[in-house]
Parts: C-alpha cells; structure tokens; sequence
C-alpha cells in the first residue's frame, strides 16, 4: 500500500480541484484564454503551499501550552532551598535544571565553539522551550538575591552586579510574557504577565527610584493573582492569596515612599516579621533603611549607663549594635510586650543576644588594639563587663520565659499543636540552667576592686533569685520521683522545697526593692509543698498498710504452669469494647493492636509410613534372572 505525505495530498487536492475547475468553465461557454489563467493560478497556488507547506495549515492546528507558573515555582523554591532562604542552593538547582532542559531539548550552544541560539516563536514548538526561558529568569533572579543575602550587605561593586542581574531577570521574564502571550493559553499568559511586572518592581525597588512606577507594576501583579484566586483547584486559590499577602508589603512600602501612606516606622517592622521569597527583598531594604536610621541615631549615643557607671563609646559599630539591642528591647519590656505572643518573644530575645554579642566581638577588638593606654583599657574593660552583666540578665529573663511555657504544658495531657507535654524532669534542667545564670551574673558582678552600692545591691538580688530558683528546682524534682512511686523521696523533697520556699519568702519580704511577682510565686510554692507533701505522706501510709495484702493476693495467685496470668486482649478481639489499644501518651507500653509476629497454627501433612515387616521378609534370590555379563577371550586371560 503507497502511502502519501501531508504536503503532497495537499498538492493532489488543488490539482484536481483545478481539473474540476477547468472543466466547469469550458461547461459554461469560456475561451481556453481564461482557463489556462485559471489553470496558472491553481498551479502558483499549489507550488506555494508545496515550497512553504507549514504556511497556513501548521498556524491553525499549532496547540497552546499551559503552565501553572505560581505553582511551578513556588514547588522548585520550596524543594530546593528557599524554604529556609538559601537562595545559593535554588541558583545551583536552576542551573542544573537549564542543563538538562537544553540537553533534552537537543538545543545546545555549539559543542566546541559557543553558538548562541536565541527562543524566538518560531522556535518555542513543546512546553520545555517556556521553562527553559522562565528558569533563566529564576536563576538571575535567584542570584542576585544571594549578593543582597551577604552577611555585611553588597558593597558598591556587588551592588552594581545585583542590579544587573535583576535587570537580566526582567529581560527574560518579558520574553516569557511575550511568548506565552503567543504560544500559551489565556491563563498562562496572565501569569506570566504578573511574573514579569513582580520581576520590574523588584528591580525598581532596589534602584530606589521610579517608585510610582514599581507600585504600577507592585500592583498590576497584585491585580492578576486576586483574579486568578477566584477560580482553579484549591491548592491554586491558596499560592495566589500567599502572593497577594506577599505583595502587600512591598506595594504599602511604595505608597509610604512616595508620600500617599501615613506609615509608622514600628507598622514596617510588624511587616517585616511575615516570612516568604517574595518579602525577602523587602526584608533586606527595610534592613538597609533601619541600619542607617540607626548609624544616625548613634552618633548621639555617646555613653553606656549601667548601675550608676557611664562608660563611653568610642566606636561606632558598636554604638550602632547597642542602639539595636536597646530598640529591641523597648518590645520585650514597653507597653505592647503583654500583646506579643511566646514564640515571638523567643525570637526577639535571639536579636537582642545577637546585637549584644556583636557589640561585645566589637570592643574586645578594640581591647586587642589599644596598646598601652591605660585609661582607654579601664573604659573598654568596664563596657565589657557592663554589656555582659546585660547579657546575662536577658539570659535569665528568657530562661524564665522557657519555664513559663514549659508550665503552661505541664498540667495538659496534650499540646494544643499535638506537641509532647512537658515532664518535670525539663523544668529540673531549666532551673539549673537558672541557677548557673544567676551564679555567672553574681560573679561577674562581684568582680572588680572597686564596687559601688548598686553593684552591691544587684548581687545581692543574684543571690535571692538563686535561692526562689533553688526551691523551684526543688519541688519538680519531687513531682519527678512521685511520678516514678518513689514516696519517702518525693516527701523528703517536698518538705526540703517548702523550707526552702519560706526561707526565700523572709528573705524577699525584708528587702525594699523586692520583686513582687517573684514573693507571688513563692507564697504558691510554698502552699503546694505544703498540700503535695501531704498527699504524699498519705499516699505512702496507704500503700504500705496494703502492701500485705497486695503481697498476700500476688502470692495465692502464682502459678507454676502459668495458665493463671492474665492475658490482655487485642484491638480485633475485643472490638466491642470501648479500650484504647495504644495506651497512655505518658506511659511507654506497647501498643495492642494485632499480634505479630503471628502466632504458629497446625497445619495438615502427608503421614508417616513405617514399615515394620520390611526386616522380617526372605525374598527369593534372582540371580538366575539376572542378564549376565558376556565377555570375550582376551577378558579371560585376566580373570
């Protein structure tokens, strides 16, 4: 069977057309002058479509891709690196998804000598050809927010390779808009339009001008996921409201810059908390502006006051790190720290060890280059001592705010998060990390020939922190063995935790500067010991006065054989019954939901015949039956 291609159909079918053409004409009385001329026309028309046979017929039947580009991107982020912002590892993983995609794609830059092949229209003929232009803009993208990620921020000349890399971002993202206007579906073609006018407003934003315009593009993108929000599956709706909440922002950032938004500076760092790849960006320029808001403020920031001494700041970087420090500071203690929830305050506690830590690297490189001058020495040793003893103050306040969590745990059977519940034998670590706290602080302190009265004081408030820790520490301990049966000790130590309660609780009542939350916690301390040693006793004397008797049915019920003990059931024998197969959360036994590994069971098999008469038998010889060997004359020489 003759098979015909596509092109030469298309030929036959004009020829023929022309034929049946001809002969419709000479029907209806016309000179052979006008059919050849219309005989040339179908032979030009059919060379035409012969020489160029993709012309019309390929632009009516080419199909349109379709590319969910938020979801694409936001899976690869999330995948490789971007989840805890390593942007270096999603730039690698661009670049090894580029590799493979020219690759598969047969498109390759020349083997020896480059060849630059560029995506035009006509080149994009599959899907792939789109994401090798979207990952391009990814990777360029992706590098530059690892120049802007540099521990000490991009200088000049990074700064300078950063914008041109956002610029190289933009350029393929306005390719990718452009082609999938083309080539794509409706759809995705809105989305690439809002890709490539996020990728314009980030490079706007970074330059610091044209800020009207990157509020056009801020929003425009904003605009075209709200839309796209309201239809598709629902994982779709979810990434657009994301990046919606993303934008945000950025677009109330731009508002601010040109004046059309009353912002407050403490509204753009509420902003800055909230987490995403696309308030990176944001993040590093609300940095930027904080920083040098900062350096400016320092330069009035002359002196450390700590416990009546004023030690003086010579330099500015850690002028700056204190500043920092002592802003963070006003969030943990100013009127708005009651509103800030536990894990955030962990995380401010975190900045301020890290701007304190900073400021303290700072001085004792200053220490290392001050020579001989004694004098600079005293001050710089006195603000390292006075920023330390800080430090170690806001060591035991977030210590305690880890023990008012752990608490807070302690009485729940089950964490609201489904989070392990706290044991006491945690609160028994917390509290010796405590008391190593207060013991470092007091020594620091004490430290130094000449001590003034405030010091004096605080040491002195160190040593009664000690003892209301101590107490503490007490009492969880005992709580520790009474949930281990162990009685005598868990009473020995209540008691020993109720002394020292009351002890601490004289000491506070006769100090002026006591701290009332703390004579609070103590007064509840000491009522505790008092009513858990109590039950405590109680319990003891019960279980000692049926220890015989426990004893007593252990022993009438022993068993040699062991047919007397008791078996617990498991989940599918005892379906009817509402028992929890798993156990208690808090006791480590082992789950009874099905016996494994599974029990032996009897199983038929062939018998076993013995034959005992085989042995008793004379059967008859067969020798006389038996074939004989013949053999020939030479054999028998040798016999």
């Amino acid at each position: 069977m003759v098979s015909f291609s596509f092109e030469k159909k298309i030929s036959y079918f004009l020829v023929l057309s022309g034929v049946f053409l001809a002969r419709e004409l000479r029907a209806g009385g016309c000179s052979d002058l006008d059919v050849q001329g219309a005989m040339s026309k179908v032979n030009e028309v059919t060379t035409m479509e012969i020489d160029n046979p993709t012309s019309n017929i390929s632009n009516q039947i080419s199909p349109k891709f379709s590319i969910n580009v938020l979801q694409l991107l936001k899976s690869a982020q999330m995948q490789h690196g971007l989840r805890h912002g390593d942007y270096a590892r999603y730039r690698r993983y661009c670049t090894a998804r580029l590799r493979r995609l020219y690759k598969s794609l047969k498109f390759t830059h020349g083997r020896g000598k480059y060849t630059r092949k560029s995506i035009s229209e006509s080149t994009v003929t599959e899907v792939r050809f789109l994401h090798l232009v979207l990952y391009t803009a990814e990777r360029a993208w992706s590098h530059a927010m690892e120049k802007r990620q540099l521990p000490d921020g991009p200088n000049a000349r990074q700064r300078i390779y950063l914008i041109g890399r956002l610029r190289k971002a933009v350029k393929w993202a306005d390719l990718f808009s452009h082609l999938c206007s083309i080539k794509g579906d409706s759809r995705t073609s809105l989305e690439a339009e809002a890709y490539a006018s996020y990728m314009k407003g980030n490079l706007l934003f970074e330059q610091d001008k044209n800020w009207d315009t990157a509020l056009r593009n801020f929003k425009s993108a904003r605009a075209v996921y709200e839309e796209l929000g309201k239809y598709g599956d629902v994982e779709n709706q979810v990434l657009c409201h994301e990046r919606v909440e993303e934008l945000e922002p950025s677009i109330r950032y731009c508002l601010h810059k040109i004046g059309e938004s009353n912002l407050q500076t403490s509204e753009l760092l509420q902003i800055g908390e909230m987490e995403g790849p696309a308030l990176d960006l944001f993040k590093s320029k609300l940095e930027a502006v904080m920083a040098e808001a900062r350096s400016q403020q320092a330069a009035s920031l002359t002196e450390f006051q700590w416990l009546g001494n004023r030690f003086p700041i010579t330099n500015a970087k850690t002028r700056v790190a204190i500043l920092k420090a002592q802003e963070l500071e006003k969030d943990l203690h100013g009127p708005s720290a009651d509103s800030l929830s536990a894990e955030k305050r962990l995380v401010t506690f975190d900045k301020v060890f890290t701007a304190y830590h900073e400021a303290r690297s700072c001085i004792r490189s200053d220490l290392a280059n001050a020579g001989n001058s004694e004098n600079v020495k005293d001050d710089l040793n006195g603000l390292d001592k006075a920023v330390s003893a800080v430090l170690g103050q806001r060591t035991i306040e977030r210590n305690q705010l880890l023990v008012s969590i752990a608490k807070s745990k302690l009485t729940r059977r089950r964490d609201d998060k489904n989070e392990k519940v706290t044991k006491p034998e945690e609160l028994v670590r917390l509290y010796d990390l405590l008391l190593q706290n207060t013991a470092d602080l007091s020594d620091l302190v004490s430290s130094g020939r000449d001590r003034k009265p405030e010091e004096v004081t605080f040491a002195e408030e160190c040593q009664l922190k000690s003892l209301a820790f101590r107490a503490e520490r007490c009492f969880y301990l005992a709580r520790s063995y009474s949930l281990a049966g162990k009685r005598t000790e868990a009473y020995a130590l209540y008691c020993r935790a109720r002394s020292f309660a009351e002890n601490a609780l004289q000491k506070f009542q006769t100090n002026r500067n006591s701290d009332q939350v703390m004579i609070k916690e103590l007064k509840t301390l000491y009522d505790e010991c008092r009513s858990y040693s109590c039950i405590e006793h109680a319990t003891g004397i019960i279980e000692e006065e049926k220890a015989p008797e426990n004893l007593s049915k252990k022993i009438s019920t022993i068993s040699l054989s062991g047919a007397d003990k008791k078996v617990e059931k498991y989940l599918l024998e005892k379906l009817d019954l509402y028992e929890s197969a798993v156990g208690d959360s808090n006791v480590k036994a082992v789950p009874r939901i099905e016996r494994f590994p599974p029990a032996f069971q009897s199983a038929a098999r062939n018998p076993i015949v013995l034959d005992l008469a085989f042995n008793t038998i004379d059967f008859p010889s067969l020798e006389n039956r038996m074939k004989k060997d013949k053999k020939g004359f030479i054999s028998r020489l040798w016999r």
